[in-house]
């Protein structure tokens, strides 16, 4: 069975869809009301039309296809810039120090603080993959497929790239960091401050959340418990982000404490290391490795095997009809 990542389009409003309603809540990026998701696949298809290579605020959103079936099975987005129209907020873990001389002791207070640190950075995020096809790479191959598009399309996508990774939810689909933190100054829970960001942005965070450093040790253990823990099913995704080169630098989300991991664009690795050619033939033999052709709306990606022959990169069959090319077309290529 043969999958390949291709961009969105106005057909695959049902099953992404249906995929968000399976999230379990805490996917900012993938909500489960069709408008906002119709909303999302214009902005898409606008990034996808526009052909000049001015760094703007754009949405790009990819979907995992089964190649046999042409069914849906999977999604990921990447944003150009953050920040430019909604600010982007983040809470920055810090430490504030104070000595008093008549005791001889300093006291250290770790705190949280609004910040809007990271604006103007990309980010790679709303990867979600149907539970159905949680084996064969799959996963991987969506999160990768993301680092050969901003490769494809570089002077489109910002110096620095990030992650935010979702926190950690209760079994009733709350957070104990929002109830612990931004809960107590807003009058709502967890799932609709969720519903209303995915719709309406985080502007509201700005407009009611205090300006002053929050200190760690005023809050709940549980709350304390989850700051900078990704969600359970989100352990992979971590891993992956730190094999590409990404880090956790105290960012955590400000929702659901979530960490945010943070990279230079031109060192992830599947940005660096990918190898821009054409293919030169088609043999069976290989190694296994990430391949993608296209620009913008034409670009697709998908696994297959690649040799080098001499002067030329051979591709296998499989690979070359999954996506749609042949001797001759440009590819870029990293290793699995």
């Amino acid at each position: 069975m043969s999958f390949r990542i291709r961009a969105a389009s106005d057909s695959d409003l049902q099953p992404l869809y249906e995929m968000a309603k399976l999230t379990g809540g805490g996917f900012t990026n993938l909500p489960p009301d069709k408008p906002a998701l119709k909303a999302k696949l214009d902005r898409s298809h606008a990034a996808f039309a526009r052909d000049d290579d001015a760094l703007r605020d754009d949405l790009f959103v990819l979907v995992l296809e089964n190649v046999e079936t042409g069914d849906v099975r999977g999604t990921c987005q990447i944003f150009t810039k953050v920040g430019e129209h909604w600010p982007f907020y983040s809470y920055r873990l810090g430490t504030i120090s104070k000595h008093s001389q008549e005791l001889n002791r300093t006291f250290r207070s770790e705190t949280l603080s609004l910040v809007n640190d990271l604006e103007g950075a990309s980010e790679v995020g709303g990867l979600f993959l149907h539970p159905g096809e949680r084996a064969g790479g799959l996963g991987m191959l969506l999160a990768r497929s993301r680092y050969l598009f901003i490769a494809a399309h570089r002077a489109r996508f910002a110096d620095r790239t990030l992650a935010e990774l979702r926190g950690i939810i209760d079994e009733a689909g709350g957070s104990p960091f929002w109830d612990g933190v931004a809960g107590r100054f807003f009058g709502m829970s967890f799932q609709q401050a969720d519903e209303f960001n995915a719709t309406h942005g985080n502007q509201f965070i700005a407009d009611l959340m205090p300006k002053h450093p929050i200190y760690i040790a005023m809050l709940s253990e549980s709350a304390r418990a989850t700051i900078g823990l990704p969600h359970p099913k989100g352990r992979a995704a971590m891993r992956m982000l730190e094999n590409e080169g990404f880090q956790y630098e105290g960012y955590v989300d400000i929702f659901d404490g979530g960490p945010t991991m943070t990279a230079k664009t031109d060192q992830i690795r599947s940005v660096r290391d990918a190898v821009a050619t054409t293919v030169g033939g088609i043999a069976d033999d290989g190694d296994q490795a990430l391949i993608a052709t296209g620009k913008l709306a034409g670009f697709r990606a998908a696994y297959g095997r690649v040799a080098r022959d001499r002067d030329a990169t051979l591709i296998d069959a499989e690979a070359a009809q999954a996506l749609g090319i042949g001797t001759g077309d440009p590819i870029r290529y990293v290793a699995r």
